[in-house]
């Protein structure tokens, strides 16, 4: 221990020096024997001075609420200060451009103003055709004079020598000059002729970019830190007060969702009092970024036209969004990063996830962005692949299979990009996502045996896919049920009768798959005509209506082979049964089969040709014979009618 040693050293020293003088041996082992003693030690330990205790700075939370106590009594504090500070402050700028031989910087500002107003009216003499239609749209048209209005200024500025302290008011102040009036133009294009609501938001953007301008000069001109907050605040109560009377005055909506905009705009304000920037900003955000966002994809679709769905056109509307937000989610990072006193920092686990925040936005972003790329071309190949006119069978065929497959793999991609894009948003705030992924799987797996009906679906689905066994548009049938493939899922494919009633079918249902609309029909038919046929002339009669209705540009080229008779099929009770087949492309043969029953009718009976009919010969006196043949004609005519009225 140290100070045992150094009280040893001390004694020794004075044994030492009392050598000198002869000292008495026992008292010095006395006194050795008394510092061997455990009474003695422990007593000289307590005699020890305790250590100072420094009292621990406070963190987190209650830091926080100190110093935003502190900084609000420096606020209230500063404002009487304000007049004085306010003119000690343009008293040196003044003084700094007249001392160097120059006009007051007020003098300077307005005229180059003068001149960027004088630049921008001898543009727009010269552009007279922006107004007119053909000209290039109003965003630029807009913008374009402000355009040469701040480089006019720029220019002037740039080419004169100003005095140091004059040169950053100028620079300010003309920045803020140039940022309002671009600003108020984007405001005329988005207010859409509300001139009430135009004025009231003008105003607004004045004062803030005034304010904005005067707190960037705080600190060059010379302003005391806590008068240059409290001018700040006086600030922020005028524009509460403006935007309060704006939602009163313009709003269209009704009483409740004005008061609650009220007292959103508060709770705003009080964050921002509180030093709480960055949820002050997602709040501004809440209430303007819609608006911006339609505004500005109004504005890039307007300036430069492309078609709908096309990759130019989801770049540039669904990029310029994409930065629109990316500009602000960095904002706030920028609040957060230069800010840090707020509560952000206290809590290192808060500031992980609040980054983890803005990093997920720019994630969710490039999602949104490769997912409606993605989107946009699989919904223009669709539209493309519905016109099948003047295309060969090959063709047509390649095109129906991509209305088949496109729907399914557009939902496929749909879910890869949400779950891969939350994934990655769950690491940026700081899950581990391995254990997550591998939880997945082992849960995957009992849903597997759990739900074997629905991977039973799902597979066959993908197999029927794999074996092309049918596609959007065409009609199939499969077991009891029949109609047209109207679209697809996951596990199901959705038939429409030909009646009406649609038909929901899981793929592990379906079973053996009839397709009647692939390639080609071979429809067949039969005619019954009298035994007395020329059946040379029936053949020829009908050799010439497969011939007409080739010709017909109607019916024509849905042929593949010509309506022929066959022959005869068998000898019927009443006459010869004729046989007739075509070949025709899928789901026409009904159509064409109809027009040729009434060509046929007409040609036969034009060529006296009779059709079999049911008779009977009654020979004799026997009454009683006839009445049962009439019986046995009548009995098989009910037979005859039976089937076709089921």
């Amino acid at each position: 221990m140290k100070w045992l040693v150094t009280l040893l050293f001390v004694l020794l020293t004075a044994a030492s020096a009392g050598a000198q003088t002869q000292p008495v041996p026992g008292k010095i082992d006395d006194l050795v024997r008394l510092l061997q003693d455990p009474e003695v030690r422990t007593w000289l330990e307590s005699q020890k001075p305790a250590a100072a205790v420094q009292p621990a700075a406070p963190s987190g939370l209650p830091a926080w609420e100190l110093a935003t106590r502190k900084r609000i009594n420096a606020i209230v504090s500063a404002v009487p200060r304000i007049p004085t500070e306010v003119a000690s402050a343009s008293t040196r700028v003044r003084q700094d451009a007249i001392s160097h031989g120059y006009a007051p910087v007020m003098l300077i500002f307005a005229g180059l103003v003068v001149v960027g107003a004088v630049a921008e009216t001898l543009f727009r003499r010269l552009r007279p055709n922006m107004a007119v239609p053909g000209s290039p749209p109003r965003v630029l048209s807009e913008l374009l004079p402000l355009a040469v209005f701040a480089a006019a200024m720029a220019v002037i500025f740039f080419a004169v020598e100003w005095p140091p302290l004059a040169r950053i008011v100028l620079l300010t102040y003309l920045i803020a000059f140039v940022v309002y009036r671009f600003a108020s133009a984007l405001a005329d294009i988005a207010c859409l002729g509300r001139k009430d609501l135009l004025r009231r938001v003008r105003i607004v953007l004045g004062i803030a970019v005034f304010a904005a301008a005067c707190a960037g000069l705080a600190e060059p001109v010379g302003l005391d830190p806590a008068v240059a907050t409290a001018i700040a605040y006086c600030f922020s109560v005028v524009l509460l007060l403006l935007a309060i009377e704006m939602v009163w005055r313009t709003s269209r909506k009704g009483r409740t969702a004005k008061l609650g905009l009220t007292a959103f705009l508060v709770a705003a304000w009080v964050l921002w009092c509180l030093d709480l920037r960055g949820l002050f900003w997602i709040c501004i955000y809440a209430l303007i970024l819609p608006g911006i966002l339609r505004s500005v994809g109004r504005s890039v679709e307007a300036a430069i036209p492309s078609p709908p769905n096309s990759r130019r056109s989801v770049l540039l509307v669904r990029g310029s969004r994409a930065i629109v937000v990316a500009l602000a989610a960095a904002w706030i990072g920028l609040i957060w990063q230069v800010n840090p006193n707020s509560l952000a920092h206290q809590n290192p686990a808060l500031t992980r996830i609040l980054y983890g925040l803005l990093k997920s936005v720019i994630v969710l972003l490039l999602a949104d962005l490769v997912w409606h790329l993605a989107r946009a071309h699989i919904d223009r190949t669709l539209a493309t692949s519905a016109d099948t006119s003047g295309l060969s069978p090959a063709d047509m065929a390649r095109r129906s299979r991509l209305r088949t497959l496109l729907p399914i793999i557009r939902n496929g991609l749909a879910a890869m990009v949400a779950v891969m894009a939350g994934l990655i948003v769950l690491s940026e705030l700081g899950v581990e996502i391995g254990p997550l992924i591998a939880g997945a799987g082992i849960f995957g797996v009992a849903i597997g045996f759990g739900s074997q009906t629905l991977v039973k679906d799902v597979i066959s689905g993908v197999f029927y896919m794999l074996d092309d066994a049918f596609r959007v548009g065409e009609y199939i049938q499969a077991k009891n049920y029949k109609g047209t493939v109207e679209g697809f899922s996951l596990r199901s494919v959705r038939l429409r009768h030909h009646r009406g009633p649609v038909f929901t079918i899981p793929f592990g249902e379906l079973g053996a798959v009839e397709n009647m609309s692939r390639d080609w029909v071979i429809d067949k038919f039969r005619i019954s005509v009298g035994y007395n046929t020329d059946i040379a002339k029936a053949r020829k009669i009908t050799k010439a209506i497969g011939a007409e209705l080739q010709a017909d540009p109607e019916v024509g080229p849905l042929f593949i082979e010509p309506l022929k008779m066959k022959g005869v099929e068998e000898f019927g009770d009443y006459g010869i049964v004729l046989s007739f087949a075509m070949t025709t492309v899928p789901g026409q043969q009904t159509y064409i089969r109809r027009k040729a029953y009434a060509m046929i009718r007409d040609a036969f009976k034009t060529n006296g040709i009779e059709f079999a009919q049911p008779t009977v010969q009654v020979g004799g006196e026997d009454k009683g014979g006839g009445a049962a043949a009439a019986t046995a004609v009548r009995a098989t005519q009910l037979k005859q009618q039976a089937p076709e009225g089921e």
